[in-house]
């Protein structure tokens, strides 16, 4: 596993693979604790070791364990990593459509009746989870076998996620109905709408929530308020768009749906510990002492750091 993914990413930093929702990850260099922002996803680290911290729980993915998210989700992250020993590793992304269909289709053999759903976990990495992994890889490594074996690949290891270990809380954060479901679909919209206006009223209305009760369980499954949440989402894009497109700090904060350009300065320090304009030279001093990045996602198609 180690050997594929330093042929596939020879480069530090975040690459997407051949297959649409793969992405490939690489650290030379251990990374201290930052924000970071991660799409529902399914990430597997071949050598080195990561680190999530979220709502006072610490979550270690490495060789030995992979980290699972049902739910677009803020924490801080930190990377074990070093030029002899880099973290190489893979995310894939959770297809809502794809995996609440296995849940259902696994769900008929193991019940998760009474299991509490999970916004997060890490758990051991089984010997089929890892012969798969490998599978997949090699067959990143052509063009033809990543459209004609990938997505089957990657619908056997998530397949292997639900019926694993702590398939069933997963199971029961993608199935179950309550209030649960009514936050994920409101975290959905928050993802993929970041750039409109959106408040809580009408979220909680929605949800068929009324707003203390919205709040309340808002902050169950992210740590966090439903404003700090959509802040976290619009601050992390906003530093993609800088990253990624070169944007300056005002168009991109106008481009998340900032009106104020000096607020969104304030907000950003706050969450990065820098300013815009001090994150961007830093970037891109970073940029250029590590090898060329190829395009991709900047974290399992993060949305982080």
């Amino acid at each position: 596993m180690v050997d594929l993914i330093d042929q596939l990413a020879p480069s530090e930093g975040y690459t997407q693979s051949l297959l649409d929702g793969v992405t490939l990850m690489r650290s030379d260099h251990a990374l201290a604790r930052t924000p970071a922002l991660y799409e529902p996803s399914i990430v597997i680290v071949a050598q080195g070791r990561k680190r999530g911290f979220h709502g006072g729980q610490t979550y270690v993915y490495d060789a030995q364990h992979y980290l699972v998210l049902a739910v677009p989700l803020p924490f801080d992250i930190e990377t074990e990593a070093s030029p002899q020993e880099p973290m190489l590793g893979m995310s894939l992304r959770v297809d809502p459509t794809v995996t609440a269909e296995l849940a259902l289709a696994v769900d008929e053999s193991q019940p998760h009746q009474g299991v509490r759903p999970q916004t997060m976990f890490a758990t051991p990495l089984d010997e089929r989870i890892g012969d798969a992994t490998v599978r997949l890889l090699e067959a990143l490594m052509s063009p033809v076998d990543a459209r004609l074996l990938g997505p089957g690949i990657v619908r056997e290891i998530t397949y292997r996620v639900l019926s694993g270990e702590q398939g069933g809380s997963l199971r029961a954060a993608l199935t179950q109905g309550g209030h649960f479901a009514r936050i994920a679909k409101a975290l959905r919209r928050i993802h993929s709408q970041y750039d409109h206006e959106l408040d809580v009223a009408t979220l909680a209305r929605e949800a068929n929530m009324s707003i203390p009760a919205f709040h309340n369980h808002f902050k169950i499954v992210t740590a966090t308020s439903p404003i700090q949440y959509i802040k976290a989402m619009r601050l992390h894009q906003a530093r993609l768009l800088m990253i990624r497109n070169g944007l300056s700090a005002n168009v991109a904060s106008e481009r998340v749906g900032y009106e104020s350009a000096s607020q969104f300065s304030r907000e950003f320090k706050r969450m990065f510990g820098r300013s815009p304009l001090e994150e961007a030279r830093h970037l891109k001093n970073v940029l250029n002492l590590a090898s060329p990045v190829r395009q991709g996602a900047t974290e399992p198609r993060v949305l982080a750091s």
